[in-house]
C-alpha cells in the first residue's frame, strides 16, 4: 500500500512525500521518502566521472540554461543534500507524529538521471516522467527519466515492442498474444464505456479490491 501526501510549495513534482508498505526479505517494512540526494554517478554503482564524461560541446548551452532558469529546483536540491538526520525525522513526523528515530534507517532506494532537452526558446529545459528513446532502425532502445512503476511499466514495454518489433507485433500470433495478456490492447478505454467498466472490474478482482 502507498499513501501520498502533497509536495511543499515550490518543490518539484518528484518530491511528493509518501508512506509505502513493503515486504523486504520476508519482513513487513514501512518506507518513507523521497529524500533527494546528489551524485555524479548515472547508476548506483557507476563511475563518479559519469556526469563529467557526459558534458560535450553541443550540450553545454542546455546545461547552463537549465541552471539559470531552474534556480528554485537547484535551491531545493541543495537544501535536501544538506539535511541533517533531525531534518529528515521532522519531515517524517508530519505524516507519522509518533515516530522514533531509532526505529528508522536511511537507505539509498534508487538512482535517477535528470533529462535535459534542447529548447529553441530557453536553450534547455528539464523533462520529467519517463520516455522511451529508440534508434531509427529499432535495434536499440533506452528508457530515460524517473523509475517506472506499475502504472507506467506496461505501456512502456508495449511502446518498446511496437517500435523495435514492428513486423512481429503486426503478425496474427503476436496480436493474439498481446490481446490475451492485455484484453484492451489496441482499443480506447476513453471511448468505450463498456470496455472501461469491464477492465476496471477485471483489475479490481485481480487486486482484491472488490
Amino acid at each position: 500500500a502507498k499513501v501520498y501526501g502533497k509536495a511543499s510549495v515550490g518543490s518539484p513534482p518528484m518530491s511528493v512525500p509518501h508512506l509505502d508498505s513493503r515486504v523486504v526479505n520476508g519482513k513487513k517494512e514501512l518506507l518513507f521518502g523521497p529524500y533527494a540526494g546528489f551524485s555524479t554517478r548515472f547508476l548506483k554503482r557507476g563511475s563518479l566521472l559519469d556526469l563529467f564524461k557526459s558534458i560535450k560541446f553541443n550540450n553545454i548551452r542546455p546545461l547552463l540554461s537549465v541552471g539559470m532558469h531552474e534556480l528554485a529546483l537547484t535551491k531545493y536540491l541543495i537544501s535536501q543534500v544538506l539535511q541533517s538526520p533531525a531534518d529528515r525525522l521532522h519531515a517524517l513526523q508530519e505524516y507519522y507524529p509518533g515516530v522514533k528515530a531509532e526505529d528508522w534507517t536511511l537507505d539509498t532506494a534508487g538512482q535517477r538521471v535528470q533529462i535535459i532537452k534542447k529548447d529553441k526558446e530557453l536553450g534547455g529545459k528539464l523533462e520529467f516522467g519517463t520516455e522511451v528513446v529508440t534508434s531509427a532502425d529499432g535495434t536499440i532502445s533506452a528508457l530515460l527519466g524517473a523509475s517506472p512503476g506499475a502504472s507506467t511499466s506496461v505501456p512502456i514495454m508495449v511502446t518498446l515492442l511496437e517500435r523495435c518489433f514492428k513486423t512481429k507485433v503486426a503478425s496474427d500470433a503476436w496480436q493474439a498474444k498481446l490481446k490475451q495478456m492485455i484484453p484492451s490492447y489496441g482499443q480506447s478505454l476513453g471511448k468505450d464505456e463498456a470496455l472501461a467498466e469491464a477492465t476496471r472490474e477485471r483489475t479490481s478482482k485481480a487486486l482484491g479490491l472488490n
